[in-house]
């Protein structure tokens, strides 16, 4: 019986695998498309009907290229960083339950937490062992930004599971059949939206990749492979944090359509900021994590305590 559970849990691994990475491939032409009628032109549409084939294109042109290594790299760290870089982003993807007999385990948010903290790892070595100034610049940027804006996220997160007594998705799942908790915690819900783009390195916190100041940022000494195994985290990243937003505030009802629906919602909108918005400026950027975002999580996690106490008293 368990070489079958085995067996069903590695098909839907794969599954979800190759789903996430069409869903980065059309992503990534989406944007190109709503960027290009934001700024007035047509976006790509050469390649195939109206463009569609262009995501597989570009992954063929950038892996038949020749891969380059700075002749002072680190060469191990640099070569294997975008490796781990992608192979934290997809194996995020385990938390989620997609009710296919896929792994689902009762501490689920609490994994979330853990591994998209280890993101800022994989950062910091391909910014350090390309030997590059701008690289390491970016990189040390990028370090900064992530751990300042987790802060906030963990907090908010730890909001909504005190609220449901439980760090399970499937709690999430089930606590929202009547109302929605972004009903119950707009300024949350619009706090970790913000969040989540400082959090993917986004335009406007997009410091790490600051093409106009930065040449690229800590991607800057890649190329070919190793730059296409960055783009695809960091795009399976913006995915995923879709899909937790949506889990957490917008119902989170996997089984129904109408769920990948508001996923693609709100990874439009992180397009759609893109399209909008200028840089932010970068001390401001920690300004507002520190002392715009950090005192509203802390209040609303309050707020939940006591809430939680109440019902809890009434309930005695």
């Amino acid at each position: 019986m368990w070489v079958f559970d085995l067996l069903l849990a590695f098909v839907s691994g794969v599954v979800v695998l190759i789903c996430v990475l069409v869903g980065v491939a059309f992503l990534t032409l989406l944007e190109r498309k709503v960027l290009g009628y934001i700024q007035v032109r047509k976006g790509p549409n050469k390649s195939g009907f109206v463009g569609v084939p262009q995501p597989f294109s570009d992954a063929i042109k950038l892996f038949s290229k020749e891969q380059t290594n700075p002749i002072m790299s680190n060469y191990w760290s640099y070569y294997f960083s975008p490796v781990f870089n992608l192979f934290l982003a997809l194996i995020l993807w385990l938390c989620v339950p997609f009710f296919s007999g896929f792994l689902h385990f009762s501490l689920g948010m609490l994994y979330f937490l853990c591994v998209s903290s280890l993101g800022v790892y994989t950062v910091m070595m391909a910014g350090w062992s390309s030997n590059s100034n701008y690289s390491l610049l970016g990189s040390l940027r990028c370090v900064a930004q992530t751990i300042s804006y987790e802060v906030g996220l963990a907090l908010i997160l730890l909001s909504f599971l005190v609220l449901i007594s439980g760090v399970s998705v499937f709690d999430l799942v089930w606590y929202q059949d009547y109302v929605w908790f972004i009903l119950l915690g707009l300024p949350l819900g619009l706090v970790w939206f913000v969040s989540g783009l400082a959090e993917t390195n986004r335009t406007p916190f997009d410091f790490a990749e600051g093409e106009s100041e930065l040449v690229s940022g800590f991607n800057v000494e890649y190329s070919s492979g190793g730059f296409a195994l960055i783009f695809l985290a960091e795009y399976s990243n913006i995915l995923f944090m879709s899909t937790i937003f949506s889990l957490l505030f917008l119902g989170g009802d996997l089984i129904s359509l109408v769920f990948f629906l508001k996923v693609v919602f709100v990874s439009f909108s992180f397009v759609w900021v893109r399209g909008t918005l200028p840089r932010y400026r970068y001390d401001k950027l920690m300004y507002l994590a520190w002392k715009g975002f950090l005192p509203v999580s802390l209040n609303y996690l309050l707020y939940f305590f006591g809430l939680k106490f109440l019902i809890f008293g009434s309930l005695v």
